[in-house]
């Protein structure tokens, strides 16, 4: 075989070889398996890394798991995203604790998607990179009859959403499976939210809303520097192309549709038609060169940034907000982009639930030290005494989160204080999900209700970005 490097971490040369222990033999086996349940026999799935441009694709492989072989294949261009990729990876194995050892196999000829879906070392590809061709990256790998574990978003505008449609079918033909990475979801404070709007003793019921007064509002704040892994990240300069990355309607607000539907509908089907989109908006975050060079190491902006260069800044259109109806509930969610956070902190999260009894409140602002906390806000009338009962109940005496306990803000208000031991982290939350998805690949399936979620989700986000498009 031509252009294929077989290498362990090695990032400033390749070397031209094959990769070791290919056959047609371990080819058909790799077809069976990704048409058949798995067990959870040791080494038996192999990951296929395709084109990794986000350090999201590394944060799947920060630590071992027994299922998965240490042997890992990676097929994209000759890139600096590549080489940051492998550094990252290098950097686990080389740690103090708990190093990995993960053997990173890479091929770099310009066919290198062409030469995944020939060769097939693996039967799980993780996709986590450049959002714009990542769809059809997505179709073309379950047509193969790969399973796909995949980064959000799968699809970043109006006109592929059908493609993407198109490609949860044909992974329900193949008998494979296709899964986009939903961090949020073991956060605690998020977990906690979910269970205690399900229990009607707390919650009550969920309100309808208005579209002045939302019975859900999400809000979620990112920063372009941040530390990743205790290194501060480098960008591509790709992620700065909406065209490329995605607007924030479509990227990280993705997150907080799906965090809607699990959170206030758990494990129901969620239709297109139970959605209705009211407005949408979008603005942009202005970024100096200066900061530009900081997070991407470039010194000057790419020529295909150039149409969105204002007075020597870039117009960076990384915020965006939505109202809509879901199963009748009004929701709004904000997603937003600043360039660096205040010392000591980092992204943040704000959340409302608006009960019958109550609302279930997200805060991560200064008074909470910039570290999510849960707070319950009785309502006017409710019976503040049944109310404590019913969180006695719940918070202290469960046994999935032993240790929670809360106190009083307010007369009626209360705070959950969470051990330390449940605030693992956003990186933590890709191996937890990276489990997660081993078990459904030993079951041979997703719960029913994932697919046609998934599918609402993204038929959320684009709707709202086409809409906020016609506004501009």
């Amino acid at each position: 075989m031509k252009n294929i490097f077989s290498v362990t971490l090695i990032i400033a040369s390749l070397a031209a070889t094959s990769f070791m222990g290919i056959s047609a033999k371990t080819n058909k086996t790799t077809e069976e398996n990704a048409t058949s349940k798995f067990s959870v026999a040791t080494g038996e799935v192999k990951i296929m890394t395709l084109d990794p441009g986000h350090f999201h694709a590394a944060l799947v492989q920060k630590n071992m798991y027994t299922q998965i072989s240490p042997e890992v294949f990676v097929f994209a261009p000759a890139s600096a995203d590549l080489d940051l990729h492998l550094k990252r990876i290098e950097g686990y194995n080389t740690r103090t604790d708990k190093p990995t050892f993960w053997n990173e196999k890479v091929y770099t000829g310009t066919d290198y998607f062409e030469k995944m879906l020939s060769e097939k070392p693996g039967n799980v590809v993780v996709i986590a990179g450049n959002n714009r061709i990542k769809t059809d990256y997505i179709k073309k790998s379950v047509e193969a009859g790969l399973n796909v574990l995949a980064d959000k978003p799968m699809v970043i505008t109006p006109e592929k959403f059908a493609e993407l449609e198109e490609a949860f079918k044909i992974a329900k033909e193949k008998n494979v499976l296709l899964y986009d990475i939903m961090t949020e979801r073991n956060e605690i404070t998020s977990v906690l939210q979910k269970e205690l709007s399900q229990n009607p003793a707390i919650f009550g019921k969920l309100q309808k809303g208005t579209p002045e007064k939302p019975a859900v509002e999400n809000i979620s704040v990112h920063f372009f520097y941040k530390s990743v892994s205790g290194n501060t990240l480098v960008r591509p300069a790709w992620a700065f192309d909406v065209n490329q990355q995605g607007e924030a309607l479509v990227d990280v607000a993705t997150h907080l549709v799906d965090l809607v539907q699990w959170g206030c509908f758990p494990e129901q089907i969620i239709k297109k038609s139970d959605i209705e989109m009211l407005s949408a908006k979008r603005w942009p975050t202005v970024i100096t060169l200066n900061e530009f060079s900081e997070v991407t190491k470039m010194n000057e902006f790419p020529e295909y940034l150039k149409k969105v260069i204002k007075d020597g800044k870039l117009d960076e259109f990384a915020n965006g907000e939505m109202l809509y109806k879901l199963k009748g509930v009004h929701v709004k969610l904000t997603a937003e982009w600043k360039y660096k956070a205040p010392e000591e902190t980092g992204d943040t999260y704000f959340s409302i639930m608006r009960g019958t009894n109550c609302t279930l409140e997200i805060r991560q602002g200064k008074e909470e030290n910039y570290s999510p906390i849960l707070y319950i806000k009785a309502n006017n009338g409710a019976d503040l005494a049944l109310l404590k009962d019913a969180l006695e109940k719940a918070i202290v005496m469960n046994k999935k989160t032993t240790g929670l306990t809360f106190e009083n803000v307010n007369a009626s208000t209360w705070k959950v204080n969470i051990p330390d031991k449940y605030k693992v982290g956003h990186e933590a939350h890709f191996g937890q999900v990276t489990e997660k998805f081993l078990g459904y690949l030993k079951d041979g399936k997703l719960p029913e209700w994932e697919v046609p979620n998934m599918i609402a989700k993204y038929y959320t986000t684009t709707s709202a970005l086409k809409l906020a498009l016609k506004g501009k």
